[in-house]
């Protein structure tokens, strides 16, 4: 299974393409607003409104041999302590290896945001180099997941 926390991801379309060439149920969990899929592998979970609440639903069902696609690093955080393999859209993988540093990061950065109201967010924008990173890391994590599930 592949999860995706949907509301605000821009690699939907190259997640559903994955899934379907592997035959792998996708579930895209979301608030709500996005237009349902036709494709069979495809199921839209619609959760209530609500801080972390398509987090929390995704937590609690990711688990060896599934995958999830995120931004949010507490939720990765959880899905890797479940045994999913976890990718941000960008193509990076958050391991057990890395996960401590991406929260730690996570969180000086928060930090320092609420220490200087001024300071921008921002960061570099989304790019085409990062949705075909994507597609690679999904399709290495995919095939990984289907050997752990045949263990």
């Amino acid at each position: 299974m592949i999860w995706i926390d949907a509301d605000a991801c821009p690699v939907k379309a190259e997640a559903e393409r994955v899934a379907t060439r592997h035959r792998v149920k996708l579930a895209l969990v979301s608030n709500g607003g996005l237009r349902p899929s036709e494709n069979p592998f495809v199921e839209m979970v619609y959760v209530a409104e609500g801080p972390d609440v398509a987090d929390i639903y995704i937590a609690e069902r990711a688990t060896r041999g599934d995958v999830v696609v995120t931004n949010d690093i507490p939720l990765a955080a959880k899905c890797v302590a479940a045994g999913a393999r976890v990718l941000r859209p960008d193509g990076e993988a958050l391991t057990e290896a890395n996960i401590g540093n991406v929260l730690a990061l996570r969180d000086l950065m928060a930090d320092l945001r609420s220490a200087d109201p001024f300071r921008q967010g921002g960061g570099r924008g989304f790019t085409k180099a990062d949705r075909a990173h994507f597609l690679e890391a999904l399709e290495r994590a995919v095939r990984a997941a289907e050997r752990e599930r045949d263990d």
